[in-house]
């Protein structure tokens, strides 16, 4: 090893941080505060790019992961990613690595808090398999009775919900002792005030928010991607794009697994048929007295008709061919059977009469 190389192993340290946001080619990583480096400021970030040897071996970089940084010196802002630590987590949608957890955030009022929509991000979040946070907003807006009465039908589900207010600070030093030193991916609909609650946890920060449509009082889309953002004591919390209504995909056989309310059912044995769908097979020990039963047969026929309609075109991508006419026109034409009505060509043909004489099949 000549000197040069030990005299750059030995200048450029190396730093274990976390993605907190990406574009494009570039990532903005927090680092750990290292004690060996006493006068360098960790409250700040590196903006980093990724060393050319992982593109090549295709290893990504998500917010979230933990990664090693090498820097040209301590006082430079800009950093190299020569490696990606193993993650805990992956969530695909958004792209997040090592979730501790969901917390999933819906409002009482404006818009109006839908039970049918609420259990379907409940199954979303639980098919997830990271713990789950429930969280509801603007309880300012509700009467007492009515939040004990959300209480008490939650708990039925298997949830014990956090009731906050944004605007008067009810429940908030509550929600934020159970968000310290962990990542937390905020999720939920629309307008369900996941940014304002970002914006009342971290300080100095303004997350555009934006007021529900009027007319059909829903919530509009204000966050763009996602970006994970430092608590003051601890933890990190992510915000995320809000949908109106959560996509489900998932095997239908595992769709009852994320029903908390009916799990110690299923502890309690096992079904006659391993592929019992617990609707109305004889000897199934779901009972289908509970609440969200009806959920829950809408949500599989949902399931079951999208993975039929997928079967279907997997026979016909097998069995058809796309064909583009005139004007951009679409249109499926059966595949030939190969071995049917390939021609041979010429060379095959010479190849195959070599082979039958040299066999003696002629005399």
């Amino acid at each position: 090893m000549d000197s040069t190389h030990i005299f750059l192993s030995t200048t450029i340290p190396e730093f274990y941080g976390t993605v907190v946001a990406a574009q494009a080619n570039f990532y903005r990583v927090y680092l750990d505060e290292n004690h060996e480096y006493e006068n360098y400021d960790f409250s700040s970030y590196l903006l980093c790019t990724r060393r050319e040897r992982l593109k090549k071996i295709g290893q990504n970089v998500m917010v979230g992961d933990r990664v090693i940084i090498k820097k040209s010196s301590l006082q430079d802002l800009r950093g190299l990613i020569i490696s990606v630590l193993p993650r805990k987590t992956e969530l695909s949608r958004p792209k997040v690595a090592n979730a501790d957890q969901i917390l999933l955030l819906f409002p009482f009022k404006e818009p109006e808090l839908e039970p049918w929509q609420l259990s379907r991000f409940l199954i979303k979040a639980e098919s997830t398999l990271i713990p789950l946070v429930l969280c509801l907003n603007k309880a300012d807006l509700i009467k007492p009775d009515e939040q004990k009465k959300w209480k008490m039908r939650l708990k039925k589900w298997g949830y014990t919900p956090h009731l906050i207010s944004i605007l008067n600070i009810q429940g908030i030093q509550e929600l934020y002792d159970c968000l310290q030193n962990k990542i937390t991916i905020f999720a939920g609909p629309s307008g369900a005030g996941k940014s304002s609650l970002i914006n009342k946890l971290v300080p100095n920060i303004e997350q555009r928010v934006d007021k529900v449509s009027g007319k059909l009082r829903k919530g509009r889309h204000t966050t763009r991607h996602v970006e994970l953002f430092r608590l003051p004591k601890g933890g990190l919390v992510a915000d995320t794009p809000g949908f109106n209504q959560a996509d489900l995909q998932c095997d239908p056989r595992k769709l009852i697994n994320y029903f908390p309310e009916v799990r110690s059912q299923l502890k309690q044995g096992e079904c006659q048929f391993n592929n019992c769908l617990h609707r109305s097979e004889p000897n199934c020990i779901i009972s289908k007295s509970w609440e969200r039963y009806e959920h829950y047969l809408t949500i599989l026929a949902e399931m079951l008709s999208q993975k039929e309609v997928e079967q279907k075109k997997k026979v016909q991508e097998s069995t058809l061919k796309l064909k583009i006419k005139a004007f951009g026109k679409e249109v499926y034409e059966p595949k030939l059977e190969i071995k049917k009505y390939r021609r041979y060509s010429r060379q095959d043909k010479n190849q195959r009469l070599r082979e039958f004489y040299k066999n003696g099949d002629l005399e």
